[in-house]
């Protein structure tokens, strides 16, 4: 028989709802709904009272690391779904003027470095991209989901066999707040 500790409890705010299903956590609120898979063997979550309560089975390193990272993502989920998320990203070239576009669910980078090819990001998610100028725009009510779309537009423009204090062009974060 397992003695689980209460660790960390989160008060669900107003205008929010939080259900466990089958390890899953699924917040919804007016912008949406967010849903998380939080499975461990030491670690769990439970919805109990309209807060949410994180529980350990042992006091060690390892379940202090994992609680914590779970705080801050159900906290997030939280924010996400009342006010939700931007980052914003600047596009940066010398030489060759870059063109950004999206296709469904792919960002294409056109002309980066005088390429004939054009080079790909993967958007995921929810996550809704606008282009004004040299300013990408992302947003959505998961964290997670803008991050890594984030990192991908990043990834897509870096340079390789240049040296980068003189080839200073790709697409760079530069603001990430929350949506007002």
């Amino acid at each position: 028989m397992v003695n689980w500790k209460e660790s960390e409890k989160l008060k669900t705010p107003s205008g929010v709802k939080a259900e466990m299903k089958e390890g899953v956590l699924e917040v919804t609120g007016k912008l949406g709904k967010v849903t998380r898979n939080f499975a461990d063997n030491y670690v769990r979550v439970q919805v109990v009272d309209g807060s949410v309560s994180i529980e350990k089975s042992k006091e060690n390193r390892y379940t202090r690391a994992i609680s914590g990272t779970w705080n801050s993502e159900i906290k997030n989920m939280f924010k996400g779904v009342q006010e939700g998320f931007t980052y914003t990203m600047k596009v940066d070239y010398t030489h060759f003027p870059t063109r950004v576009s999206v296709r469904g669910n792919i960002l294409l980078v056109e002309n980066f470095l005088g390429e004939r090819s054009p080079r790909e990001a993967k958007i995921l998610g929810s996550t809704k991209v606008s282009i004004k100028g040299d300013r990408i725009t992302l947003t959505g009510i998961d964290k997670r989901e803008i991050g890594e779309t984030c990192s991908n537009i990043e990834r897509a423009t870096k340079i390789r066999g240049f040296d980068l204090r003189i080839f200073q062009d790709g697409i760079f974060p530069i603001d990430t707040e929350v949506e007002e």
